[in-house]
């Protein structure tokens, strides 16, 4: 089933004060982004947030599941858990949740620039 455009519109409202939403659709599905870093995806009317070894345990601990979907080879899980079904009836805790997130996800996003700037190591060559 699509992502319904009320879910989305819901999203983007109770998330606001995280950043400046945006939404990209994709695949039946949609990706949020806050201040242009993606943070959450959405599918099925379920928003899963990024998550990373220091967050882990915490969506672990309510039983809450990586988003997941079937790639060529069999299943592909990313680094996205489930948002806990609470969050919707507490908006302090949705943008704690919704934060944590986005600080994740900037922090892996920061990382990855990083590793990209690096010079190449130096070939040895050989001498004649």
């Amino acid at each position: 089933m699509p992502v319904s455009q009320f879910f989305l519109d819901m999203l983007c409202e109770l998330l606001a004060p995280v950043g400046a939403i945006t939404v990209r659709r994709m695949f039946g599905g949609a990706s949020l982004y806050a201040d242009g870093v993606l943070f959450a995806l959405v599918d099925d009317d379920a928003l899963f947030l990024k998550g990373d070894s220091t967050t882990a345990g915490r969506f672990e601990s309510e039983g809450l599941k990586r988003f997941t979907y079937d790639g060529q080879t069999g299943p592909v899980s990313m680094s996205y858990w489930r948002a806990p079904e609470r969050l919707f009836d507490d908006a302090d805790e949705m943008l704690e949740w919704a934060q944590k997130a986005l600080g994740v996800a900037r922090a892996a996003y920061a990382k990855k620039a990083t590793s990209k700037s690096k010079p190449a190591a130096k070939r040895a060559t050989p001498r004649d």
